[in-house]
């Protein structure tokens, strides 16, 4: 089995993907959880250890191996990377909700290339040789890929964070009107849809309560929020919100303003993707139905007409 090129090279492709794919979900931070808290936990239930020996063979092979070592490449990447990337990545991983440090992830893309070419090596240079030139290209192109695919698992994200709260903010309007109308004050409405949903909008919102309960102004922590989202909607949200606080405007009336504008535009929405399916559905009509269609139709036809008429016909 291992003779055939073509099978070796389909299962050196399959390894790197899920080599990729555990070195960027394994080594990620972005675990909802306190290590510090587990690592208490798991001592205050343990006796007290002898040695620091003990302490490191304690830990898992994550955090004793790859986490130490990621964070070495993430200290040499830091040292020649520009502040500006630095910078821009840290903003796309918050837009993404993440909380990895932009080091880290500079580290990650470099393993994951790293593992991209070599994988190409062994493929294109040692197990089914090419011509240089080709396999040049081909590692090349790997070096790429490799380098590429985190950032375009963040943008994945971040698109699937943002459609998560436009779909959510018309429905938490809809509390947030109930809330204030029955007599909370807004900051009180906040916590109401943090307490009942769980997404990514309630999670903004609770982080909204807990930097005004330290101290934050409600429309810095309001603005910070809608810089973190990067939503349109959550824009207009936000500016409306401050505007009435500074102006006095009553908060019931601006939050139904809001929703049924919010409605309005989810309605629209919706028409426009329903208005472009059509065109969308051409595509696979026309590479995938109509083909079997013909085939379907004419086929008997075009075998009768070859019968009658003899091969030499065609």
């Amino acid at each position: 089995m291992f003779d055939n090129p073509v099978i070796v090279g389909l299962l050196v492709i399959a390894g790197l993907g899920i080599i990729g794919a555990l070195v960027y979900i394994g080594l990620r931070e972005d675990r909802g959880r306190d290590p510090l808290q587990e690592r208490l936990a798991q001592y205050g239930e343990r006796e007290i250890p002898d040695s620091l020996e003990d302490i490191e063979l304690s830990l898992s092979f994550r955090d004793r191996i790859l986490v130490p070592t990621l964070r070495r490449i993430a200290d040499l990447t830091a040292r020649f990377t520009p502040q500006k990337q630095l910078e821009q990545t840290r903003r796309l991983l918050e837009l993404a909700g993440m909380t990895t440090d932009p080091t880290m992830f500079f580290a990650m893309r470099v393993v994951l290339t790293l593992g991209f070419v070599l994988g190409s090596i062994m493929l294109f240079f040692v197990l089914s040789p090419q011509p240089f030139m080709n396999a040049l290209g081909y590692t090349v192109a790997a070096a790429g890929l490799g380098y590429i695919l985190p950032v375009m698992s963040v943008r994945s994200r971040i698109r699937r964070r943002q459609d998560s709260v436009i779909k959510a903010l018309p429905d938490a309007l809809d509390l947030l009107v109930i809330c204030v109308e029955a007599g909370l004050g807004f900051d009180a409405a906040l916590g109401k849809v943090y307490e009942k949903w769980d997404n990514e909008l309630a999670i903004s919102f609770g982080r909204v309560l807990r930097e005004i309960q330290l101290g934050k102004l409600r429309r810095e922590a309001l603005r910070d929020m809608a810089l973190r989202l990067d939503v349109p909607d959550v824009n207009a949200f936000v500016a409306a919100i401050v505007q009435a606080d500074q102006l006095g405007v009553s908060m019931a009336k601006i939050l139904r303003v809001q929703s049924d504008q919010m409605r309005t535009k989810r309605r629209q929405r919706a028409q426009e993707k329903a208005h472009q399916a059509p065109v969308k559905m051409m595509i696979p009509m026309v590479l995938l139905i109509f083909p079997s269609i013909w085939i379907v139709l004419l086929g008997p036809a075009v075998i009768q007409v070859m019968s009658v008429s003899g091969n030499g016909a065609f």
